[in-house]
């Protein structure tokens, strides 16, 4: 039943000094996405401090999307965080533990 649920890998973007919350970073990589034709989630994480997340399909995409991000902020830095998560949240990661869940 889960063969047709995409597997995203998480990316965690923060920064030293730059402010990267209300400066229309998650539409800018949204953007990226959609004019370069691959799909991506970006939500600016609760539980870290100055931190927005993204999630892609594969490494040509993330890569795509470190090298755009590596030009527009100076001081960026960006970690892969979490592989092969089905359905992700990326506001809070704990979201993502199944074993924390029942139906």
């Amino acid at each position: 039943m889960t063969e047709g649920i995409l597997n995203w890998n998480i990316y965690q973007i923060t920064t030293e000094t730059t402010e990267i919350h209300g400066v229309m970073l998650r539409g800018r990589i949204r953007k990226l996405g959609l004019e370069h034709g691959f799909n991506v989630l970006c939500e600016n994480a609760s539980d870290i401090e100055n931190c927005v997340r993204f999630a892609v399909l594969n490494e040509e995409e993330a890569k795509l999307t470190k090298d755009y991000l590596q030009r527009i902020i100076p001081d960026v830095s960006v970690e892969l965080v979490a592989e092969n998560v089905k359905n992700p949240v990326l506001s809070k990661l704990k979201v993502n533990k199944e074993e924390r869940y029942i139906l």
